[in-house]
């Protein structure tokens, strides 16, 4: 190859990010089933907020007694809800899907050897899972306050507060978005340590189960009090700050640990992905 012949030849890994992550965002939003879970995760705030209207006179106290006649506390209710769960759930797949699924579809190989360049490619399908998660989260957002403004309705569109204050619309909404932008850095971490599973196994149900028994033991651990010690290590022990959003003033002390700790998650995660992919086999 001649000088010249050399230095117009585009090298490994020159495809263009923009064009890997919108392939990547396609890819994603296309698959039937991520899309099915997304339609059922719009039905929950919808169901949340029926049942609140139904039973309002033995709603009892809580975060879901609060909805009652106050439906802007519906999104913060629903997201911290489904955070213990079903949110997470929607990562794995995306997780288990990103990596383990390509490799049981025998495509990783394919990709691997691509001209995109390994690195490249652990960014784009974090990107991916990340995706899902915020518009996971996003759904459940605008479809809880749709629902708690129609279904459950509240005094002029504020919100009370848990602490008895009253806001109007616009800080409600800034209540809200704190609350899903908060929930979305919990279930990046939550994608991560998924990714990093995923990147290790060519079965998308390992991945699966590994994640949601992992929560579910983290879960288990967090309620022992003798473990008390453990628990600021364990990601699932920050998981109901998001509630307080809810409180006037806001409080930012659990918010802010349980943040740190999901962004320790994420680095443990995204090092172990990208290390065991710069290192497999095509």
């Amino acid at each position: 190859m001649t000088l010249v012949e050399s230095a117009t030849t585009p090298h490994r890994g020159s495809a263009p990010m923009g064009r890997l992550l919108a392939a990547e965002l396609r890819w994603v939003l296309r698959r039937p089933r991520t899309l099915v879970m997304l339609g059922l995760f719009a039905l929950v705030p919808i169901l949340i907020a029926i049942g609140v209207v139904v039973v309002a006179d033995r709603s009892g106290g809580g975060l879901i007694g609060a909805i009652a006649g106050n439906g802007l506390v519906l999104p913060v209710a629903a997201m911290t809800l489904m955070l213990a769960l079903l949110l997470p759930l929607a990562v794995a797949m995306a997780a288990a899907d990103a990596i383990a699924g390509e490799a049981a579809h025998g495509t990783l190989r394919s990709l691997l050897l691509a001209p995109v360049g390994r690195g490249r490619l652990v960014v784009m399908k974090a990107f991916g899972v990340l995706v899902v998660a915020v518009v996971a989260t996003v759904i459940v957002a605008v479809v809880g306050v749709l629902a708690g403004l129609v279904v459950v309705g509240g005094a002029d569109g504020t919100l009370v507060t848990l602490s008895g204050t009253t806001l109007g619309f616009g800080e409600a909404m800034g209540r809200v978005g704190i609350a899903a932008l908060w929930t979305v850095g919990q279930l990046a971490a939550v994608g991560a340590i998924a990714l990093a599973i995923s990147a290790f196994t060519e079965h998308p149900l390992v991945v699966l189960a590994s994640v949601l028994g992992g929560l579910i033991v983290f879960g288990v651990l967090g309620a022992i009090p003798a473990l008390d010690w453990l628990q600021p290590y364990l990601l699932t022990t920050g998981f109901s700050a998001g509630a307080d959003v809810l409180r006037d003033p806001m409080t930012w002390g659990d918010p802010g640990s349980s943040t740190l700790r999901a962004l320790c998650y994420m680095a443990i995660g995204g090092g172990i992905t990208t290390s065991r992919m710069l290192t497999r086999d095509a």
